[in-house]
Parts: C-alpha cells; sequence; structure tokens
C-alpha cells in the first residue's frame, strides 16, 4: 500500500489531522491584512484565545512556530542579570535550554535522563542557591511521551519570585494546565498540536506580571508589539493570513467541544492507548507515572526497529506514527492521541500492530490490544 495523506490513519506527535472545516478555511480567498474583514478574524482570535489557555490573560499569536513563540518569550523575559534555571529531561528541554543561553547572561541548567520525572529537589536546590529571575521548562516532552509534573516545582518558583515560563506547546488543549493556579507567568502553544490547526503559528500566554517585565529582544518577535497591535485587532507584521483563518475555526470547534471535554476525550485516548500496549506485551519509554496524555511514547520490541514496525505500518497499512529522536531514533515510536484524534484511529492503529506483531510471532494475546481499546470507549 501507497501512503496517501487524504486517507491515512494519522498519529504522529504533531502536526495532527486536520479537521475539514479548518481545512476549509483556508481557502478563503485573499485578504487585505490590514482591512476590516481580517481585523475582525483577529478580534475574534482574541475572544477565543481564553478558551484555549484557560485563562485569561495578555494573549498573542505570533506567525511562526511554536520555537517562534519559545524565543519570543526567551528573548523578552529571560534577564540580563541574575540567573536563569533551565530544566531538561528530554530533547525539548534541550532546546529551551540552547535558545535560552542566546539572551541570557548566566543560565543554571538542571537535567535528569530522558524519560524520567523532573528532579525537584534539583530544582528546590538551584532556586534556594539565590538570585534566580526565572525558570523554563517543558510541560509535557513529546520527544518521550512524558508530561512534566510542574505542580512539584510551583510552589519553589512562586518562593523564589521567580518568572515561570513554560512549553506548552503540546500541551494546551491537550493535558491540564491551570496556569493561576501555578503561577504560571508565559505558556506557549503551537498551532499545529492540541488546537489541531495547521502548523505555522504560536500562541502566547503572558501574565500581567510578565507583559510588564517584557526587554527588547528580537525585533520580529517583539512580544510587546505584538500585543500592542493585537489590542487594536492588528498584526505588527504580515501575518500568514491563512494560518489565522483556520486557528480561528479550530478555536471555534475547541470552544464548541469545550475545552475540559477535549482534555477529557485526549485522557481516554492514552489510558486506552497504554492499556492497549501492555496487552501487546511491550513497554512504555517513560516513567509510567509521568507518561503523557498527548503523546504515547512506546519502546521498539527486541529485534524489531523501524523498518519492520513503524514502516511496516506506514507501507502495509497507510498508518503513521512517529519515530524518536536523537539518541533515541530507532529505538521508540510514538502515537500522538491530541487534537481532533478519536477512537477509530486507535481502532485502526493497534489492529495494525496487533498483525504485524503476529506476523513476526510476537504477539502474546491475539485480540488483546483490541479489547482494551473497545472497554475504554464511551
Amino acid at each position: 500500500m501507497t501512503f496517501d495523506p487524504e486517507t491515512a490513519t494519522f498519529l504522529i506527535a504533531g502536526p495532527v489531522r486536520i479537521h475539514p472545516r479548518v481545512l476549509r478555511a483556508m481557502a478563503t480567498p485573499s485578504l487585505n491584512h490590514r482591512g476590516e474583514f481580517f481585523h475582525g478574524v483577529v478580534q475574534e482570535i482574541r475572544e477565543l484565545l481564553p478558551v484555549a489557555f484557560g485563562a485569561k490573560g495578555r494573549q498573542a499569536v505570533l506567525s511562526g512556530s511554536g520555537t517562534a513563540g519559545l524565543e519570543a518569550v526567551y528573548a523578552g523575559l529571560v534577564p540580563k542579570d541574575g540567573t536563569t534555571v533551565v530544566v531538561a529531561n528530554g530533547n525539548f528541554g534541550d532546546r529551551t535550554d540552547a535558545i535560552v543561553r542566546r539572551y541570557a547572561s548566566h543560565v543554571v541548567t538542571v537535567r535528569a535522563p530522558w524519560g524520567k520525572g523532573l528532579p525537584v529537589e534539583e530544582v528546590r536546590a538551584a532556586l534556594e542557591a539565590g538570585d534566580v529571575r526565572a525558570v523554563c521548562v517543558v510541560h509535557n516532552e513529546t520527544s518521550v511521551g512524558l508530561a512534566n509534573d510542574l505542580a512539584a516545582i510551583a510552589p519553589h518558583v512562586r518562593h523564589a519570585g521567580a518568572l515561570f515560563l513554560v512549553d506548552g506547546i503540546s500541551a494546551v488543549a491537550g493535558i491540564p494546565l491551570p496556569i493561576e493556579a501555578w503561577g504560571v507567568d508565559a505558556v506557549v502553544a503551537g498551532s499545529q498540536k492540541g488546537l489541531a490547526a495547521p502548523a505555522g503559528l504560536a500562541l502566547v500566554h503572558l501574565s500581567e506580571r510578565a507583559a510588564a517585565a517584557l526587554h527588547p529582544g528580537t525585533y520580529y518577535l517583539d512580544l510587546a508589539a505584538h500585543l500592542a497591535s493585537l489590542e487594536k485587532n492588528d498584526t505588527p507584521w504580515t501575518p500568514a493570513v491563512p494560518l489565522f483563518l483556520a486557528l480561528r475555526e479550530a478555536l471555534v470547534l475547541l470552544r464548541e467541544e469545550g475545552l475540559e471535554g477535549r482534555l477529557a476525550r485526549t485522557r481516554r485516548l492514552a489510558e486506552a492507548a497504554r492499556a492497549a500496549v501492555a496487552a501487546l506485551g511491550l513497554e512504555l519509554f517513560p516513567d509510567p507515572r509521568f507518561a503523557s496524555d498527548t503523546v504515547t511514547a512506546v519502546r521498539n520490541p527486541s529485534g524489531l526497529g523501524d523498518p519492520q514496525l513503524r514502516k511496516a505500518l506506514e507501507r502495509e497499512y497507510n498508518v503513521l506514527v512517529q519515530g524518536g529522536q536523537g539518541s533515541l531514533v530507532g529505538q521508540i515510536f510514538r502515537l500522538g492521541h491530541m487534537g481532533i484524534a478519536d477512537w477509530p484511529d486507535l481502532l485502526v492503529t493497534f489492529a495494525a500492530l496487533e498483525r504485524i506483531l503476529g506476523k513476526h510471532g510476537r504477539l502474546p494475546r491475539p485480540g488483546a490490544a483490541m479489547t482494551e481499546v473497545v472497554a475504554r470507549m464511551p
């Protein structure tokens, strides 16, 4: 079978499958991005952003990937003096560290092995060392299928008085992120993850404290300029107009489902995926206590690598899942079940995995994975 994007079961860790309503929104003829119609689109997006973040605050949309949003936050908020603490336990934590070091004068990086939970005591010790002005951490580490326990470090960050800057690219609208309860000052979301919009936009939430602390960083990604323009339903530079139209429709879909409804559905899918993985005799890569609800990372079974497993899913069954990153290439595969992913996606994927493992004589109980998925369907 040849890969067919029109009919594929698409469960990579982002970008995710896009609803036809969102796709159609991008087919709108060219618009004047300084005209009244587009200003109305921007106004609607502004009104809908609190639905996505689950909180009100100073919020912006930038034309650029999630990494652009991170650079905007770090360039505008990491201190020129004092210490910035970065917590890293996966590929995207390493990315945060690399970006922050472009802008911060003094960085302390607290690391844990990929797939392990946050080293809370080490974070606390770094904060107690004094003069920490910002803490940067990834909420949902898609590279290893792990959701970091931000609630465990939030009180320590608050006690230190540091800005709490969070990469929420694959967390927003995918796993609970109580911004106000945790005292988070900045969150970056990616359009292509839990929101199920096309890739290419970064959404940023800032607390009032963070907005007041912004200082000049990059020119194009100057958050102060974006916030000022958005207050007038405008953008400082030429925006990616079709992506804004798509984002508006994706946010309308989220409002229709409700944030709590989407989070609950995503969690049920994750629980079913984890149970099905266990029924196949496979192992999760991360510490199961911190397994993500948006991405399930699975160790490849001994003797079966990408060609026999992940590539076979695509080649034989038109099912796309994602491989590992960095040192985990060929060691794991990852199932993304966020956005508008739903039960038929899991059923097709695990039916195909059962078939592949069976062909290799590695299926312990035929039908067990499917049974686990069906048992958790509403």
